[in-house]
């Protein structure tokens, strides 16, 4: 696919906006040392502190427990700076390895929003890898993926799952198109492809050329599909992980074969599509039936990652409280809030009549959708954090903490989603020689963090979580720190500032505020 006269003048744009990125980053070292800080693994080890860590050219070489928690650190017990390295105190702060975003979609051209804005959001909250599930094609991706590899512009590690058949000159409707589509694309330099549905011969044949070329997929199991090909075929086809949920209760279901639809469905309706939608979970085996059981141990032996994105649904049990987060006032732009705006063409913008009855129905979705998930992670079977932001009022980086608040509600620990959102996804990603814990010998990407993020997960949005003092003082506690990427160190509140900048200058050129659906000036 030839690279078209847009998305030319969107890079072009994207990497003139990048010009102030050495005003937001420092780096690389030949070496840095982290001092002083408490680690959380990705690995499921409680906490463990002061460390130093030791980075050489993007290599961790070293990790040593230089005191004890309150007491003085003796200088004689820490790593040497080498002459020309760099030190960062973090003394009394908190060290993560670097967050896996595994469903980031890199912006889009109905919600405005560019890859700088996208990636400076993602990286203030310490996202430092993304799987994109398709997107604006797979050589505008390929393009930002190996600038981001030689750190020339602020962005996250780059996955690029190109959409099954983007790209083709005509609908894939053999399994030799399919195989052909799918060669095509490896070539392309896409480290896998993302699935929404088709015939089963062409999705087996589709998958099976995708695994004998060493290539990973995703699937969101679109309803046009799905009565055919749930996840439990895909599984056993070879499809490494599925998107969200759709699929899954289909797989489960015990007394029919398609989804119970109103009469007067309409699939292309999106109120019709989320409304009945959340009414799935319910369909499917009760919660431990033995249909149940069967189904997530055989999706476990087939080591089958499920990547539910919690949060891009969250509206549709709670329509005011996504609408009204905080940040949207200061980092959401007017395209994207445009976007949000109930519509009955925009995709997920599926408020014609919602209310009660619909909040309510998705309420039990969730608790029937959490409960496998969570079981799933329980019996050992592989879970990763993704976000899916861009739709239903959820803004790039807010929403990835957010979902991990949903994680702690569907019942994980908080190491277990540390580990889900790093290890697990690197996992998924088929590098977890190279991120997704801090190892020796692993690549240099953390998230350093003043507050304990064990305790509230809140200190990691951008906004900071709210708390009173001793001297009844309202404050904001948090925010990330820096985001190290590459042995790169970002400011995030810097990279925050940027975004609240871009921001503002679009509200200013449109004269916009922010006005809540069907409330005029």
């Amino acid at each position: 696919m030839k690279i078209t006269k847009h998305l030319l003048l969107l890079l072009v744009v994207f990497f003139i906006s990048q010009s102030n990125a050495q005003e937001l980053k420092e780096g690389p070292f030949s070496q840095l040392i982290i001092r002083g800080v408490t680690l959380i693994n990705g690995n499921g080890a409680p906490p463990r502190g002061p460390v130093d860590i030791v980075i050489e050219k993007n290599i961790i070489k070293n990790i040593v427990v230089v005191g004890y928690p309150g007491m003085p650190i003796k200088a004689t017990k820490r790593p040497v700076l080498k002459p020309g390295g760099k030190e960062l105190n973090a003394e009394g702060m908190y060290v993560l390895p670097g967050f896996v975003d595994m469903h980031g979609h890199i912006g889009g051209v109905a919600q405005g929003a560019d890859a700088d804005y996208v990636f400076k959001l993602w990286m203030a909250h310490g996202v430092t890898t993304v799987r994109e599930p398709s997107g604006r094609g797979v050589d505008w991706t390929m393009k930002l993926k190996k600038a981001s590899d030689k750190n020339e512009i602020i962005a996250p590690r780059i996955f690029a799952y190109t959409g099954f058949g983007q790209g083709s000159t005509s609908p894939i409707s053999t399994p030799e198109m399919a195989r052909k589509w799918v060669q095509e694309n490896a070539k392309k330099g896409a480290d896998g492809i993302k699935f929404f549905g088709a015939a089963p011969e062409i999705m087996t044949a589709a998958l099976d050329e995708n695994k004998k070329l060493g290539l990973r997929s995703a699937c969101h199991h679109s309803q046009t599909d799905v009565a055919r090909w749930n996840v439990l075929n895909s599984a056993k086809a070879g499809l490494t992980s599925m998107e969200h949920w759709y699929g899954l209760p289909e797989a489960l279901f015990e007394d029919k074969t398609v989804q119970h639809y109103p009469l007067d469905y309409n699939y292309q309706n999106e109120q019709h599509r989320f409304e009945e939608a959340g009414k799935l979970w319910k369909q499917a085996a009760k919660p431990y039936s033995d249909h149940w059981n069967k189904v997530m141990n055989e999706l476990i032996e087939l080591d089958f990652t499920l990547d539910p994105t919690f949060n891009i649904y969250e509206a549709s049990r709670d329509l005011q409280r996504a609408r009204r987060a905080e940040w949207h006032e200061t980092y959401t732009l007017p395209s994207l809030w445009r976007f949000y705006q109930p519509s009955k063409i925009s995709h997920g913008s599926y408020w014609h009549d919602w209310g009660t009855e619909q909040e309510v129905v998705w309420r039990e979705n969730y608790r029937l959708w959490m409960t496998f998930i969570n079981e799933y992670k329980n019996r050992g079977g592989r879970v990763t954090v993704g976000s899916d932001s861009g739709f239903i009022f959820q803004l790039y980086g807010f929403a990835y903490i957010r979902e991990l608040e949903l994680f702690r509600e569907a019942g994980f620990h908080p190491l277990e989603i540390i580990r889900a959102a790093t290890l697990n996804g690197a996992e998924a990603l088929g590098v977890s020689d190279k991120i997704g814990s801090v190892e020796v010998g692993k690549l240099a990407d953390f998230v350093v963090v003043e507050e304990n993020p064990l305790r509230n997960f809140k200190v990691l949005y951008g906004t900071g979580a709210i708390r009173l003092t001793d001297d009844n003082k309202v404050i904001r506690a948090g925010g990330v720190s820096y985001t190290i990427k590459d042995g790169v160190i970002y400011d995030a509140k810097a990279l925050l500032a940027d975004v609240k900048r871009m921001v503002d200058e679009a509200k200013e050129k449109e004269k916009f505020t922010i006005l809540q659906p069907g409330i005029k000036e």
